[in-house]
């Protein structure tokens, strides 16, 4: 009997999958243009930071998601550096509708991503004889939802 009652709850409960299969850098860059001047001036830099998110479908359930972000330092009127990174995953996605497909590759897959991206870009801008950046976490639920709106604006 409880054999039976298993098997019917089994079979009521949706077979929606998430599972991340791997984790890598797409393509990493740093530029130091005014080194070793640089390290001569004040450190005050203002930094720029810019974001990109792309998703693709490779078969059957399987979705690589690519998180870019650009870091710039500049100093008065030079580049100190540009740091930038393509972290990627390969994720797999089963059972989801649409708007829960939209939502993971451009929220949640995201989410996964940055702490990896973050450490790795630290980690070279330390090893180009800078400060740390420390960068501040990112709501990609927010900046997903803004996108959501956006688009609806446009349609």
């Amino acid at each position: 009997m409880s054999e039976q009652n298993s098997e019917a709850v089994t079979q009521e409960q949706p077979s929606s999958q998430f599972s991340l299969q791997r984790i890598y850098i797409k393509d990493l860059s740093f530029e130091a243009p005014k080194s070793p001047e640089v390290f001569r001036e004040s450190w005050q830099p203002d930094i720029e930071l810019n974001l990109f998110t792309q998703k693709r479908h490779l078969n059957d359930d399987f979705y690589e998601v690519v998180l870019g972000i650009t870091v710039t330092a500049k100093t008065e009127e030079h580049v100190a550096f540009i740091a930038e990174i393509q972290q990627a995953g390969i994720f797999l996605i089963h059972g989801f509708d649409e708007a829960a497909l939209g939502h993971a590759l451009g929220s949640f897959c995201p989410s996964i991503l940055f702490p990896y991206a973050r450490e790795t870009l630290d980690s070279v801008v330390i090893k180009g004889s800078f400060p740390a950046l420390m960068l501040a976490p990112v709501n990609f639920d927010a900046l997903y939802a803004q996108e959501m709106e956006r688009q609806q604006e446009q349609a």
